[in-house]
């Protein structure tokens, strides 16, 4: 069967960066720069993506355009005879499975919320009632279990209408949605009365104030950001590699998708700070900064159920973006592994992602346990806790490890790869850094993950 190829340039860069642009940059990014003092942890979030999301994206791309396999597959294709570096390929796959049990229940809430904030569910609420309707949706396995169904639909009937015809029309028109929503919201939010504290707090690096929360956290939520926004480790980007041609060099094309990516989490940034200035919100509140404290925000602004759904649709876009990449990456190996077509994986995929997403929605309320805590209280955390901590850093390490090791593909093949087109290019001096210093970088942040969950 003959590879699909995407059709332009743009549909690889805007499928890259949807996959990038998650949940991760519009959520946690702007409760995660609050926690670390504003501007100072920005600046380092910006230094860290340049010198380790940058590179490690380019490996992935080169290991997915050199083999033109899904990432199961990819490494058969370019290791030597009798080595093992494809044993990795199956776990991008469970990484992928994995991340989507509990992706798709939380797109399904970017979604319940569009729909309760369009359809006026929230204005006239106290900020007490807007909490419990945060409460009502956990405690809802039916309102859970519908909203992530759609998800899981949504995602599987556009992947199966093909490469072309489905995942790259409908991801360039959400992308390019997404992107507009979000100028118009930033736009909307400089004119609030708190935008200058705000936006000064957010872009301003002050570093006593990031001596006042502390120098190493801060560095080290910084370089965890920086690392895992891009959603490297588990093949997803691996993929889109693999349905590119020759034409451009991989370091340009990561730039772009990278620059996409932080437009993305710094857009977030500005909607939602002047906002949290303005209404006096405490903008290191965390997760719930989006489900009640924002929802709060626009019950009391002016044209705030128009804004309010704005926001919410952008989220679901954000969050579906990422749900159609990986999506697309499951649906792949499966057509590899066993020879179906993609209508066939589609399908088996339907019912079987469905099915493995059942427990973060009943984590909340009829599975909900104690023993969780030590994560942080659900079965969504739990998955959570082994993509983030364990699948990313060390699929991370693993791709870093084949392209520039002797033991794996090797420095020269991976160069020649990366090099290959029009665009920026990868230089010898950078070998020593990415051969040793890199892979010291990644190894702290999984052991760091480790002891700040377990131990500190």
């Amino acid at each position: 069967m003959e590879r699909e190829k995407l059709k332009s340039r743009l549909g690889f860069i805007l499928l890259s960066a949807g996959c990038a642009i998650g949940i991760g940059n519009v959520w946690k990014f702007p409760y995660m720069a609050g926690q670390g003092g504003g501007g100072a942890f920005v600046l380092f979030y910006l230094l860290f993506l340049v010198i380790l999301g940058l590179p490690i994206m380019t490996m992935e791309f080169a290991v997915g355009r050199a083999s033109h396999k899904s990432p199961v597959r990819a490494y058969q294709a370019l290791e030597k005879p009798g080595q093992k570096w494809h044993i990795h390929g199956y776990f991008t796959l469970i990484g992928c499975y994995l991340l989507m049990m509990f992706y798709t229940t939380v797109a399904g809430w970017m979604l319940h919320y569009f729909y309760m904030t369009a359809a006026g569910k929230l204005v006239g609420l106290d900020t007490d009632q807007v909490a419990g309707k945060f409460t009502d949706m956990l405690a809802s396995p039916l309102t859970m279990g519908f909203w992530m169904v759609v998800v899981v639909a949504i995602g599987i009937f556009v992947c199966a209408r093909g490469l072309q015809n489905g995942l790259e029309k409908v991801t360039k028109v959400m992308m390019i949605a997404l992107l507009v929503i979000m100028v118009v919201l930033a736009v909307n939010s400089m004119f609030m009365p708190g935008a200058k504290e705000g936006l000064t707090f957010f872009l301003v690096p002050d570093f006593e104030r990031m001596k006042e929360v502390g120098i190493v956290n801060t560095l080290v939520g910084a370089m965890n950001q920086a690392f895992f926004t891009l959603s490297l480790g588990i093949g997803a980007m691996a993929i889109f590699g693999s349905y590119i041609g020759k034409e451009h060099a991989l370091l340009g094309e990561s730039v772009r998708v990278v620059v996409l990516d932080t437009f993305v989490a710094i857009t977030a940034g500005l909607i939602i700070f002047p906002a949290c200035f303005t209404y006096g919100v405490d903008q290191t509140s965390g997760p719930s900064l989006i489900f009640i404290t924002l929802p709060n925000i626009f019950a009391n602004m002016a044209m705030g159920r128009l804004w309010g759904s704005l926001f919410f649709l952008f989220m679901a876009f954000a969050a579906l973006s990422t749900v159609l990449a990986v999506f697309e990456n499951i649906i792949c190996c499966g057509m590899e592994l066993t020879g179906w077509n993609r209508q066939k994986s589609s399908l088996v995929n339907f019912f079987l992602i469905i099915a493995l997403s059942l427990p973060c929605v009943l984590g909340y309320n009829v599975w909900a346990w104690d023993g969780f805590a030590i994560f942080g209280g659900a079965v969504l955390d739990v998955e959570d806790f082994l993509v983030s901590n364990l699948f990313l850093p060390l699929g991370s390490l693993v791709y870093l490890l084949f392209c520039v090791t002797r033991w794996g593909w090797g420095w020269d093949n991976y160069k020649k790869e990366v090099n290959t087109g029009d665009g920026l290019r990868m230089h010898d001096w950078m070998r020593g850094y990415l051969t040793y210093g890199l892979p010291l970088i990644v190894l702290f942040i999984f052991v760091f993950g480790l002891y700040d969950k377990f131990i500190a």
